[in-house]
């Protein structure tokens, strides 16, 4: 397989923000066309760039590859084609500084795209797919075998960074059960609707004089 090089989506240096998208089996409009008054919001912009950009690296495709054709195989290819424009330091397991957060000194291990921005990637692609006419059965985006290798990129990232990629659950505030006299002076009134005035008892006045 030979491939054309295609900017990165993320790249200072990529123009795929213009152009038309593609539809299933290629060469439509992407849907969706904003007027020249809409501001898309910036998900939707980028959203946008990247299937342009997929659909760049379709059409340079050796032989260039329709859109109905592309598998989940297809896709891995393109996110292991990204890597090459990656800014993540990934060591290798002879790396010193393997698993170290914060290195000390540079190394040469190689640049990789990081685990999170392809995740966010593939979630935009999906979103897009069926956007632009692609059945959600059929979203090569959804496979299986992508799936897996994004979590394969996740864990291996994580062990070669010494960082940790799981979510940090949110710990839940300790119910304390309320006191039942604060509960009655809380309440201003009983079943029955009455007032209860002697819950809520003013402070005694301040002795004469005592005023300045």
């Amino acid at each position: 397989m030979d491939l054309v090089p295609v900017p990165h989506p993320d790249s200072p240096h990529s123009d795929n923000s213009g152009g038309a998208g593609i539809g299933i089996g290629g060469g439509g409009p992407a849907s969706g066309a904003l007027s020249p008054a809409a501001s898309p919001s910036r998900y939707e912009s980028q959203k946008r760039r990247d299937w342009n950009t997929f659909g760049q690296y379709l059409r340079n495709h050796r032989p260039p590859l329709s859109l109905a054709r592309c598998s989940g195989a297809h896709v891995l290819e393109f996110l292991r084609y990204l890597d090459q424009f990656g800014k993540t330091k990934v060591h290798t397991p002879a790396c010193p500084f393997f698993g170290h957060p914060a290195p000390p000194a540079p190394c040469p291990c190689p640049l990789r795209q990081a685990w999170g921005s392809l995740d966010a990637l593939v979630g935009r692609l999906r979103a897009a797919f069926e956007e632009n006419g692609g059945r959600p059965e059929n979203n090569p985006f959804g496979a299986r075998a992508v799936r897996l290798y994004l979590r394969e990129v996740r864990d291996h990232q994580s062990r070669a960074r010494g960082v940790s990629y799981e979510k940090k659950k949110r710990k839940k505030a300790p119910a304390h059960p309320v006191p039942a006299a604060v509960i009655s002076s809380s309440s201003p009134h009983d079943g029955n609707g009455h007032s209860h005035h002697y819950e809520h008892q003013m402070p005694p006045p301040p002795p004469p004089g005592a005023a300045a």
